[in-house]
């Protein structure tokens, strides 16, 4: 027996673990789908990965340095056809510092994604029995069946909402946050509120 045995930790390898701020589990991903969250939006691929500190750093990173850049302002102008205009709004001293750390998300999600897959086959074969239930004194969450349309729906309705209602705390608060952010700064409640009325122009 090894001497430096964890005598809490006997297995080595868990296929899940339950504990008030959510559920993590292992299951196979596909690595490229996980890249491609990755390249969508920096930080979403490890979120999809339970990997939230580092999804959380690389998310905030994304905000930071794209707004400073100013790319979403450049890639709107060129999907406008205004090119001169998209060289014009690009801040390139941020926009050097952020081609590095968006490759790197990318190619981290999809080098994490392939080792989990290894650990989940190992956890699969080792079958480590894992807990189910946890309560404590600012919540209970326990393994049950969710419907997956459900968690669509409430996503669809608001960000954030599908996670709190698969059970998994810090990426619901977190995108429930992000999300009010977002549509306060962006306009985008008023903008669907003037095209219900049919003021395109205002929308716009």
């Amino acid at each position: 027996m090894n001497n430096y045995e964890n005598l809490d930790n006997k297995h080595r390898r868990y296929r899940a673990h339950v504990s008030i701020f959510g559920t993590t589990q292992f299951h196979l991903r596909n690595p490229y789908h996980i890249a491609w969250w990755s390249a969508a939006f920096p930080g979403f691929g490890h979120l999809l990965l339970s990997k939230y500190m580092r999804g959380l750093v690389l998310f905030m990173w994304e905000v930071f340095v794209n707004t400073q850049a100013q790319i979403n302002v450049a890639i709107i102008h060129s999907f406008s056809g205004h090119i001169d205009l998209a060289k014009e709004a690009l801040d390139t001293r941020w926009m050097l510092m952020y081609i590095p750390v968006y490759i790197f998300a990318i190619w981290d999600s999809y080098r994490t994604s392939v080792d989990m897959n290894k650990v989940y086959i190992l956890a699969e074969g080792e079958d480590a029995p894992f807990n189910s239930f946890s309560i404590g004194a600012l919540e209970i969450n326990y393994l049950d069946k969710r419907i997956p349309f459900m968690s669509v729906f409430w996503s669809l309705v608001m960000p954030g909402l599908g996670q709190l209602y698969i059970h998994r705390i810090i990426t619901a608060f977190f995108a429930l946050v992000w999300t009010i952010i977002f549509f306060y700064f962006s306009q985008l409640l008023s903008a669907i509120h003037f095209l219900f009325q049919g003021d395109i122009q205002q929308a716009t």
